[in-house]
C-alpha cells in the first residue's frame, strides 16, 4: 500500500529552461516521431485541500519547424492541431497524489482542439530542496498514453503493404522542474 505525503507546500512555478513537455507517436509503422512544446507554463499549488497542477502551451511553440509548408498546413491545420481555431493546449489536475515512495499519480483534464478529456498520468516526484538561489526546487516527471482520436485528431492513411501511416496511441511526457514562487 502506498501512503500519500505532502512534500510540496505553497505555490511552485515551472522553470522553463529545465523542463520539457513532449509527445511521441508511431510514424509509418517503423519509428517513433517525437516533438516538444518549447513554451510551457505550469503551476503547482499545494495546500491543506490537496495538490493542484495546471499548465498550458501554445500550439505554435511545437518544435516542428521545417519544412515550413508542412508545419503551417499539416501540423497547424485542421487534421492535426487546428491552431487557427485552438491556439493553446491546457491541462488541469485537481487530483495530484504524491506517495511516500516517490511515485505520483495525476488525474487531469487535457484540452486540445477545444475538446476536454480525462487523462491519467503517472511517474515520480522529487521533493523540494534549497537550490543555489535559496529558493525551493522540486520536480515532477509524468507520462501518459492517450488515443489522439479522442481529441478529433483522426487523420490516417493506409500503408501500401498494410498498416497505418500514423499510430493512434500518443505518449505524453512532462519533466517539470518546479521553483517556489517568490
Amino acid at each position: 500500500m502506498t501512503v500519500s505525503t505532502r512534500p510540496f507546500t505553497g505555490t511552485f512555478l515551472v522553470d522553463q529552461v529545465h523542463s520539457s513537455v513532449e509527445f511521441a507517436v508511431r510514424h509509418m509503422g517503423v519509428s517513433l516521431f517525437r516533438a516538444r512544446f518549447e513554451e510551457v507554463t505550469a503551476r503547482l499549488v499545494a495546500g491543506e485541500d490537496g495538490v493542484r497542477l495546471e499548465g498550458s502551451a501554445p500550439v505554435e511553440s511545437v518544435s516542428i519547424r521545417s519544412p515550413r509548408e508542412f508545419r503551417d498546413h499539416v501540423v497547424f491545420g485542421a487534421d492535426f492541431f487546428d491552431a487557427g481555431n485552438h491556439p493553446e493546449i491546457t491541462v488541469t489536475a485537481n487530483d495530484v497524489a504524491l506517495h511516500a515512495d516517490g511515485t505520483a499519480t495525476v488525474q487531469a483534464e487535457l484540452t486540445l482542439r477545444g475538446v476536454t478529456r480525462p487523462v491519467t498520468a503517472s511517474g515520480t516526484y522529487h521533493a523540494p530542496v534549497v537550490a543555489l538561489d535559496n529558493r525551493l526546487r522540486g520536480a515532477l516527471e509524468l507520462t501518459a498514453t492517450v488515443d489522439r482520436r479522442d481529441w478529433g485528431i483522426d487523420w490516417q492513411a493506409p500503408l501500401p503493404a498494410g498498416g497505418d501511416a500514423l499510430g493512434n496511441e500518443v505518449q505524453l511526457t512532462a519533466h517539470l522542474e518546479l521553483v517556489e514562487e517568490a
